[in-house]
């Protein structure tokens, strides 16, 4: 998907109070931004770290920047979590993630006491997926989920699970923002209990799939799946 245009380019002061940086633009001035990020962005709130930052012209907001893009290892890493479902809504609707194409895409599904990301169905099956972005690499070219103990996410795979005891076909997808990504597994060091959680699934017959995004200045896209290690 496109992102917004144009962007501002600047240095990465510091990151406070969850939702907020400070980021000091091209031309000298410090400007504070709005973080739409819950996690701890461990790895890409760095001080230093290139950023880029839409504005906007709403007289009703009381942050004008919204920080985009975070540059990470010579690659633009994509911290916005709102734009994560509509990157993937975007390629399943244009087929481009070939396990899951040649479905209807139904976006905020309820079951269970949770709202998961889609619901697909075609004349054969109905496919329950839910999203998560990844932004954190637990070695050279291994990216990791969570960067913090997620109790949401950890529903979230009981959910899977029960919905696949149902005779649902069922998806955990992850959304890897970290260009030098070669593979995907869980941060046991993080949250052991999700990665527990992640083999019980898989185990259960829930797919474990991790494609890598394609981020430019200028787009967000869904780019080739990655090996997932749940040994």
């Amino acid at each position: 998907m496109r992102l917004p245009q144009p962007l501002l380019e600047g240095r990465l002061l510091r990151r406070y109070q969850r939702f907020l940086t400070d980021v000091e633009l091209a031309d000298g001035r410090v400007v504070t931004a709005h973080t739409p990020n819950t996690g701890s962005m461990k790895q890409c709130a760095v001080p230093g770290h290139r950023v880029l930052l839409s504005t906007s012209d709403n007289p009703k907001r009381k942050l004008l920047y919204t920080l985009e893009l975070i540059e990470v290892n010579g690659h633009w890493v994509d911290t916005h979590t709102h734009r994560t479902n509509r990157v993937v809504e975007e390629g399943l609707r244009q087929g481009a993630i070939a396990p899951l194409a040649g479905y209807q895409v139904r976006a905020e599904y309820p079951f269970g006491a949770s709202r998961l990301d889609f619901m697909l169905e075609n004349e054969r099956e109905k496919v329950l997926v839910e999203v998560k972005n990844v932004t954190l690499c637990c070695a050279a070219t291994v990216a990791c989920f969570p960067d913090a103990v997620t109790t949401r996410g950890q529903k979230h795979l009981r959910e899977l699970m029960a919905a696949r005891q149902q005779g649902y076909r069922t998806v955990i997808f992850f959304l890897v923002q970290r260009g030098e990504a070669e593979a995907f597994t869980p941060a046991d060091a993080i949250d052991p209990d999700y990665g527990r959680l992640l083999r019980q699934a898989a185990a259960c017959g829930v797919e474990v799939m991790a494609y890598r995004s394609l981020v430019t200045p200028t787009e967000n896209r869904v780019g080739p799946p990655l090996s997932v290690l749940l040994g």
